[in-house]
């Protein structure tokens, strides 16, 4: 942390002026609020899937009890993009007002309730409503993470979305492989299973308390005092006049949507394959475990290259290679399937970093995280939807299989024009 401190510490003159000459206590401070941040993003990230992941390895259990027809469950594994595009779009508003810290706090506090009232709430109608409420916090807590990635670490951004994405595949894989045996291990009943994650969520809230009320410049924004704040430049900004951002909203939306399907239905998939409970969210994990070392070297490589084309390009090949094997082999070669589409999932942290790389202020990255991040989600709300409608009405994973590798060779051409080597600035501004 020498390189907090040292930035930090050329704040002093001005925080000393500031503070009527309190000493060098500002720089201290600050570098442990550095750590802070760390923290929170880390523990944060790890809570933004288990929500998803661990619904996805009780699905069955969870349908039987609750009476949902295959068309319901669908709409249940919708329902996590529908949320983060209704309440992700309302992020920079609220951080504005609020500060992003105190945002994402809340978004942790909301978590934890959510995935603590949804096991018991005693039907479908309140376990949606519970999962809206956890889903909720992911979805404002999904769109600050940029963007206080940017605002804390303007230089480090490939790096810090690295380990942020990597503590979110971890999170997401640890609840698809663990909450199968956690279940067991509470006495078989699915609620016990699923509630277990609300105390992980709370404890993420806990970093973010000393930071509520932090609204001011952070110690590592740094932007040079000739440009004009972030609050005059903002509105110069007509985000729907840029290429690049409706380019990148489309990649995250499909994207998001092979997500959603993987962690809602591949176990499924699997399960109904032959392959046991306690594999399939095994795979599953598998599939996900894949972004822990990906996640972080995905986004420092794309933050050296000009162009990400290459990359996406190479992770849609992995997808529609995975998506061959479940519908030829689903059982026989399920481990190579789940490798394949672990790495096709890194899309998303690639996703992230094009946000932080596309736009050239703190303002700008707000609004393009925000933009991409809603209007991606809209896109990806009727994937799993129609997945679970064509899945009940054929009987089988052929069709829905069909539609996913569709579905990845327009991701791929967005992906290589959100790529190029230009800012959303510049585009609105032409």
């Amino acid at each position: 942390m020498a390189r907090e401190e040292t930035r930090t510490t050329s704040r002093t003159p001005r925080t000393q002026a500031a503070a009527g000459g309190s000493g060098p206590a500002e720089p201290v401070t600050r570098a442990w609020a550095t750590r802070l941040v760390v923290v929170g993003i880390v523990l944060s990230a790890v809570n933004l899937r288990p929500a998803i992941t661990s619904l996805g390895a009780l699905l069955e259990e969870v349908r039987d009890d609750l009476g949902m027809s295959g068309g319901v469950a669908g709409l249940l594994t919708s329902v996590p993009p529908l949320c983060f595009a209704v309440f992700g779009v309302t992020a920079p508003r609220l951080a504005r007002r609020f500060g992003p810290s105190a945002v994402v706090c809340a978004g942790m506090v909301a978590i934890a309730a959510g995935l603590l009232i949804r096991p018991y709430a005693g039907s479908t109608g309140g376990f949606l409503a519970a999962s809206a409420l956890a889903l909720m916090g992911i979805a404002v807590s999904n769109v600050l993470m940029p963007v206080i990635v940017k605002r804390w670490f303007p230089d480090r951004v490939g790096s810090m979305t690295g380990l942020y994405s990597m503590a979110l595949a971890a999170g997401t894989s640890v609840a698809a492989a663990a909450t199968v045996p956690l279940t067991d291990m509470l006495g078989g009943g699915w609620q016990a299973g699923l509630a277990v994650w609300a105390a992980l969520a709370a404890v993420a809230v806990l970093p973010w308390l000393p930071l509520v009320r932090d609204r001011g410049p952070a110690p590592a924004d740094r932007e040079p005092a000739r440009q004009a704040p972030p609050e005059r430049r903002e509105p110069a900004l007509r985000i729907t006049r840029s290429r690049t951002a409706w380019a990148l909203a489309v990649f995250f939306g499909l994207q998001a949507t092979a997500a959603y399907i993987t962690m809602g239905w591949m176990p499924q998939i699997f399960r109904d394959a032959g392959v046991a409970a306690g594999t399939a969210g095994l795979l599953l994990a598998v599939t996900m475990v894949m972004g822990v070392p990906l996640a972080f070297v995905i986004p420092r490589l794309a933050a050296r290259l000009p162009h990400q084309g290459p990359i996406v390009l190479a992770l849609g090949a992995c997808g529609l290679a995975g998506y061959a094997g479940l519908y030829f082999a689903p059982a026989g070669g399920a481990w190579a399937w789940a490798l394949l589409l672990g790495v096709s999932n890194c899309a998303f942290p690639l996703a992230l970093t094009m946000v932080g790389m596309r736009a050239g202020t703190g303002a700008g990255v707000a609004q393009l995280s925000a933009f991409a991040q809603s209007t991606g989600y809209l896109i990806s709300i009727p994937g799993p939807l129609l997945v679970g409608v064509l899945y009940q009405s054929s009987g089988g994973w052929g069709l829905p299989l069909a539609l996913m590798g569709g579905l990845m060779l327009p991701q791929m051409a967005v992906g290589v024009l959100a790529g190029r080597n230009r800012t959303v600035e510049d585009e609105a501004a032409r």
